[in-house]
């Protein structure tokens, strides 16, 4: 008996929790405090390690790099961190989680991402640039924004013109908006098969809505809901979409096998309660896989054998 078990080690080897990335969002950087609180809690919670992963110096490059150079920094991070060769969970937090999006669908090969927790995510666009303040990172992102948002200048030089998606303004925003329609694969002669097959393989996509978001326009995109084409009303619910309906990257099709989590939580943008973090992000930290990701059935049938002669 004991060296069936043994064998038995050996063809099934033990579950372990794989680790987990932070990206954080817009105007913000992992050695601010409430990032890395917010790391260390998860750390703590699950009792998983989770590292967050910093483009540039942060804050200023959050603000003013192109969102598909900040997607090829992680890119190149995660796929020298040695601790992620076998795999790994995304939370992304606000903008970041375009970032993490862009990882599981453009990261020519990168660790394969299981399991991908969004808070307040613009998936869909915004239709309004995130609120900001007063600080210098704001007037120079509020000087940017007041030229044409869809220029070439603004498209290089303020990241949320990536994801704004002015309803009015659609065919600019396909033709010149340089993230957000690659991303949501939205431009019918460039849909790439490819981008979809690695979003839709993922093993869960939990989606957090903030019912008291007043940042995010409308805060129905953390869903995947956004308005219809030339109007600001209604919003349609992810499952009235185009993107959903016809499937550009496979939305419906994690919909459907029961892979995407819809959650609602009380607070404003990323005003997430420690309760809430336990109850909808810490288990999908915990969930556990095996470090060989499937084995044959002839390999069972011989573990099956084995053990009968034992």
């Amino acid at each position: 008996m004991a060296m069936a078990m043994a064998i038995l080690f050996i063809i099934f080897p033990l579950a372990y929790s794989i680790p987990f990335i932070v990206l954080h969002g817009i105007g913000d950087q992992c050695s601010n405090r409430g990032v890395k609180t917010f790391t260390e809690e998860l750390n703590s919670f699950s009792g998983v390690k989770g590292y967050c992963i910093e483009v540039g110096n942060g804050s200023w490059d959050s603000w003013f790099l192109p969102l598909t150079e900040q997607t090829n920094i992680v890119c190149e991070k995660v796929k020298q961190m040695k601790e992620l060769k076998g795999g790994y969970n995304i939370v992304g937090l606000s903008q970041g989680n375009l970032i993490g999006r862009g990882i599981v669908e453009f990261c020519e090969g990168g660790p394969p991402v299981k399991n991908f927790i969004s808070l307040a995510g613009p998936h869909a666009g915004t239709a309004s640039v995130p609120l900001c303040g007063s600080g210098i990172f704001c007037i120079l992102a509020d000087s940017l924004i007041k030229g044409q948002v869809y220029s070439d200048y603004i498209q290089e030089h303020l990241a949320p013109s990536g994801y704004l998606k002015l309803p009015n303004a659609i065919p600019d925003y396909l033709e010149k908006c340089r993230f957000l329609p690659v991303l949501n694969n939205e431009i019918p002669s460039k849909r790439n098969f490819t981008y979809k097959e690695r979003f839709s393989s993922l093993k869960n996509l939990v989606l957090i809505m903030f019912e008291q978001d007043t940042v995010l326009i409308p805060k129905e995109t953390s869903w995947f809901g956004y308005y219809p084409d030339g109007e600001f009303n209604p919003v349609l619910p992810p499952q009235e979409t185009k993107l959903y309906i016809e499937d550009w990257i496979g939305l419906r099709t994690l919909d459907k096998a029961g892979r995407v989590h819809f959650i609602s939580v009380p607070g404003k943008h990323l005003g997430i309660s420690v309760e809430d973090m336990k109850k909808h992000v810490v288990p999908y930290l915990k969930d556990h896989s095996s470090k060989e990701d499937s084995t044959s059935k002839a390999g069972f049938s011989r573990m099956r054998k084995i053990i009968s002669e034992h």
